[in-house]
Parts: structure tokens; sequence; C-alpha cells
């Protein structure tokens, strides 16, 4: 007898996979250390494939081509890259959902107040970005939902709430920027 795997609500898996903008999500009370708190202390012995996938690249890709150390992808290689990454991530489950995020340069006024550097999130854009996640898996017609308040707690009074408190008491007007492309070094600006 074939053992059945479940996907859903009784333990997600979650996967943050893309480039330096997910790397820092778990920086300073980031987007994905948020999210990460958002499911911690559900119940987690159960076997699964992942319940959801974030995917998040294009910063680096969409450069400027003639920029020095760019790390641009010409369009057409682009989308082809994406198209096998959302293939390979749609085969893992029939259950596994996918959300897609990018980069993206519509309002110059604001790229640098949700953008701190031009390409990573200070505190204020990843607070805008997790709330926008938390609101597509709130919409979202899931079955068996990701919605985390409607997912058990292990221990109740510790929960996203408490960690969204922390994060803006905490961090306020604090930007998070790689000052040294080499070394990666991490410095509050």
């Amino acid at each position: 007898m074939e053992e059945k795997r479940m996907v859903g609500p009784s333990c997600p898996l979650i996967v943050l996979f893309g480039s330096s903008i997910v790397q820092l999500s778990y920086f300073l009370y980031g987007w994905g250390a948020t999210l990460t708190t958002s499911y911690a202390c559900k119940d987690r012995y159960k076997k699964i494939q992942p319940s959801l996938v974030i995917l998040y690249f294009d910063g680096n890709d969409s450069q400027d081509p003639d920029f020095p150390n760019s790390s641009h992808v010409p369009l057409h290689e682009y989308v082809e890259n994406k198209r096998k990454l959302v293939h390979r991530i749609k085969g893992l489950s029939d259950k596994t959902r996918l959300i897609m995020l990018s980069s993206s340069a519509v309002n110059e006024e604001l790229i640098l107040k949700t953008y701190g550097d031009g390409m990573h999130l200070p505190v204020e854009g990843s607070k805008i970005l997790f709330d926008k996640i938390k609101d597509v898996i709130k919409k979202a017609n899931w079955e068996p939902t990701l919605d985390w308040d409607k997912m058990p707690t292990e221990y109740a009074d510790i929960g996203t709430a408490m960690h969204l408190e922390m994060m803006i008491k905490e961090t306020e007007d604090t930007t998070i920027g790689i000052t040294d492309s080499d070394s990666q070094d991490l410095k509050p600006q």
C-alpha cells in the first residue's frame, strides 16, 4: 500500500527561492522571517511536499546589459528559465501552490522607499511585500487553505501580531543593503 502524502495546513512546507532579495528577507525581521514566524509552531511531524513555493527573481536578470558587472539575462533565455522553474515546481505535487514575485520600477519616487538601494527591500518594503503575500494567501481559494489564521497553533501566545509589532518598533527607519558587492557584507545604512 502506497503511503499517502498530505499537502496542506497541518504542516506546510514553504520554499522561498530567488536571488539576494530572498536572502535578505531574513535580515532585520524581513518578509521571509515574518512569513516563517507566521507558520512556526504548527504540526511538524507529517511528511509532505511543499505546500507553497514563493519564486522571487528578476532584479539581477533585468539589469542594463551595459552596466558594469551586469547579470543581465536576454529576454528569451529569461522566459525559458522561468518556464522550466515553474514546470519543475508545479510537478512537485498537484497541491503545491506557486506565488511568483518580481521587481518592478513602475513608480520611480517609491523605488528607493520600498527598495532601499534600488534592489533590496528595507523594512517598509519588506512589510509591504509580506502584507501582499498574506493577502494573496488569504484570498486564494486553495483546498486545503494555507491561511495561517485558520490553522491550529501549538503555542498560541507566540504569533505574527507580536512579530509584526516587534518588527515595526525595533527596526523603524532602518534599512539594509549590500554595501560591498564583492564580500556581501551587510551593514545598516
